[in-house]
C-alpha cells in the first residue's frame, strides 16, 4: 500500500488531496503542523510527502531538509505542495531537497500525474 502523507493546515485542501488519491490501494494521512508531520514522518515512514510552505510553526522547506537529513527518510519522495509560487519560492524548495514543487490551485488529474511520475512502482490509477 501506497501511503501519502499531506503537510497541510488548510482542512479544504487536505480533503481535496484525499478525495483525488486515497482508495483501498493508497493511505492519505495528514498533519497540520509541522510538529506532527515530524512525528507521523518517523513513525510511518511515508512513500510520499506533500508539504505545504506557510505551516503554525514551521517553514516547509526546513521539514523537507529535516526529510533528506535523515537516513531511513532520506529517499522519500517530497512535493512541495504550496501557494508561495515566487521563483524564489521554487528555488528554495528545490535548494532544500524538493523532488517536485506544485502550487496552489492545482489540478487533481496533474497531482494524480505527478504522484504516478514520482512512484511508478506503487501505483497505476489508469489501470483500476
Amino acid at each position: 500500500m501506497l501511503t501519502v502523507l499531506i503537510v497541510d493546515d488548510e482542512p479544504n485542501v487536505v480533503d481535496l488531496v484525499r478525495v483525488t488519491l486515497e482508495d483501498e490501494r493508497v493511505r492519505v494521512l495528514d498533519a497540520p503542523d509541522a510538529a506532527a508531520a515530524l512525528e507521523t514522518l518517523s513513525a510511518l515512514q511515508p512513500d510520499l510527502v506533500l508539504l505545504d510552505v506557510n505551516l503554525p510553526d514551521r517553514s516547509g522547506f526546513e521539514i523537507c531538509r529535516w526529510i533528506r537529513d535523515d537516513a531511513i527518510l532520506a529517499r522519500t519522495k517530497i512535493v512541495m505542495l504550496t501557494a508561495a509560487a515566487q521563483k524564489e519560492d521554487i528555488a528554495r524548495g528545490h535548494a532544500a531537497g524538493a523532488d517536485h514543487y506544485l502550487t496552489k490551485p492545482f489540478s487533481p488529474v496533474r497531482l494524480l500525474s505527478l504522484v504516478e511520475e514520482l512512484l511508478p512502482q506503487s501505483i497505476l490509477w489508469a489501470r483500476k
